[in-house]
C-alpha cells in the first residue's frame, strides 16, 4: 500500500507540474509574441535602399498656369501638425509609350465607327483626325498614336439633347463606362472614385445645377484606381482625365453631350523605389511657393491660409509622360489645393 501511495503522490505531482509547465509555456508564448510585436514598432526593421533603377526622372507635367498668389501658411491638421506616416520611399511606376505604325489610322477609325462617328476621317494634324457624326451635329477628335480623343456636340444647333431630364449619377456612370467598353476604350484601372455634377443651361453655358430635378445633362468623372495604396489626383482636383457630360436623350447619338478622354496607360509590373522628401521638407517648399496650385478656390494673394491635410498621392498626367509619380497634396481652406513632388530634388535632371 505504501509502495501504490507514492506511486499516486507522485503520478499526481508530475501531472500537477506538467500543467503548469504547460500554462507557463503558453503564457510565455503570448509575451513573447506581444514584446516582439512591440519591439518591431518601436524599432521597425529599416526597407531596402531604394533602387532609383531610372536614374533621373522627367519633371512632372503639371499643366501650366499655375496661380503665383502667395500665402503665409500655417498647419492645422487631424494629427496636429505634420504627418507622421510618410514612408521614407515611394514606387514610381513605368508609362510606355505607343508607337505610331501604319495601321494607327486604321484602329483610329475603328474606335470612331465603335464609338458612333462613322470612318469619315479629315486630318487635322499629323497625328488629330476629325470624325463628325452624320446624324447629329456631334464631332470626334482623336489622337491616332495616343488613342486620346475629345466629343463635343453643338447644342445651339440642336438642343434636343436637354429636351429629357438626365439620368442620375449612379446610371449615367454605369452608361459612361459601358459606352467606352463597348469601343474597346474602358482601361482596366479606372476603377477609381466615381464623382458626378448636376449641370443646366444658362445663356448658352453649361452651369451648376442644384439637383437632378433643374438640371439639363450631369456630368460624370472616372479617376484611376489608388496604386500602392496611394489615391489618383489630377492637374484639376475636380475633374478626372476622362470624363463626360451626358444627356437623358433614348437616342444614343444624342446622350453624350461632351467628353473628354486623356488616358494614359499605367504598368503596374514596372516599377522603382525612389526616396521621397520628408513632411518637413515639403512643407518648407510650400511655404517658399515652390508649389503648383491646382486650385486656389476663394483665396486671395496675400491671406493667410490655413492647411488641414497634407499627404501622398499619385499625379495623373493628362499628357504623355513616362513616370507615374508620387506627390505631396496640401488641402487648404476656402478650396486651396497645392501639389509638389515628392521625390528628393537629387533624382530630377535639370
Amino acid at each position: 500500500m505504501t509502495s501504490l501511495t507514492r506511486i499516486a503522490i507522485t503520478a499526481r505531482k508530475t501531472i500537477r507540474y506538467g500543467i503548469f509547465l504547460i500554462i507557463f509555456l503558453i503564457v510565455g508564448k503570448i509575451v513573447l509574441d506581444a514584446g516582439l510585436v512591440v519591439y518591431k514598432k518601436v524599432f521597425p526593421k529599416p526597407p531596402p535602399a531604394p533602387t532609383v533603377k531610372y536614374g533621373k526622372l522627367t519633371t512632372i507635367p503639371f499643366p501650366e498656369g499655375s496661380s503665383t498668389a502667395k500665402f503665409t501658411y500655417t498647419l492645422e491638421t487631424p494629427e496636429g501638425g505634420l504627418p507622421t506616416n510618410i514612408s521614407t520611399q515611394a514606387k514610381v511606376y513605368f508609362m510606355p509609350k505607343t508607337s505610331p505604325n501604319l495601321l494607327s489610322l486604321d484602329a483610329a477609325k475603328t474606335t470612331a465607327q465603335a464609338l458612333g462617328f462613322g470612318t469619315n476621317a479629315q486630318q487635322v494634324s499629323d497625328t488629330v483626325y476629325l470624325f463628325n457624326n452624320p446624324k447629329v451635329p456631334s464631332a470626334l477628335q482623336m489622337n491616332i498614336i495616343t488613342g486620346t480623343f475629345s466629343i463635343s456636340y453643338n447644342l445651339v444647333q440642336d438642343k434636343g439633347p436637354l429636351n429629357s431630364k438626365p439620368p442620375i449619377a449612379e446610371v449615367a456612370a454605369s452608361e459612361f463606362r459601358s459606352f467606352l467598353s463597348g469601343a474597346g476604350v474602358l482601361p482596366p484601372d479606372l476603377t477609381g472614385p466615381t464623382t458626378s455634377r448636376y449641370l443646366k443651361l444658362s445663356d448658352g453655358q453649361l452651369i451648376s445645377a442644384l439637383s437632378l430635378s433643374e438640371s439639363n445633362v450631369v456630368k460624370v468623372n472616372l479617376f484611376r484606381k489608388n496604386y500602392d495604396n496611394l489615391p489618383s489626383v489630377t492637374g484639376t482636383p475636380d475633374q478626372a482625365n476622362v470624363w463626360a457630360i451626358l444627356s437623358g436623350s433614348s437616342a444614343r447619338d444624342q446622350q453624350v453631350v461632351a467628353a473628354e478622354n486623356h488616358y494614359y496607360s499605367v504598368d503596374e509590373t514596372q516599377y522603382s523605389t525612389y526616396p521621397i522628401k520628408t513632411p518637413q521638407e515639403a512643407f518648407t517648399e510650400l511655404q517658399n511657393g515652390q508649389v503648383y496650385i491646382a486650385a486656389l478656390g476663394l483665396n486671395k494673394d496675400g491671406d493667410g491660409l490655413k492647411i488641414r491635410r497634407m499627404y501622398l498621392a499619385y499625379f495623373d498626367p493628362g499628357s504623355v509622360t513616362e513616370f507615374y509619380q508620387p506627390i505631396y497634396v496640401f488641402e487648404g481652406d476656402n478650396g486651396f489645393i497645392a501639389y509638389l513632388p515628392a521625390v528628393t530634388p537629387a533624382y530630377y535632371g535639370q
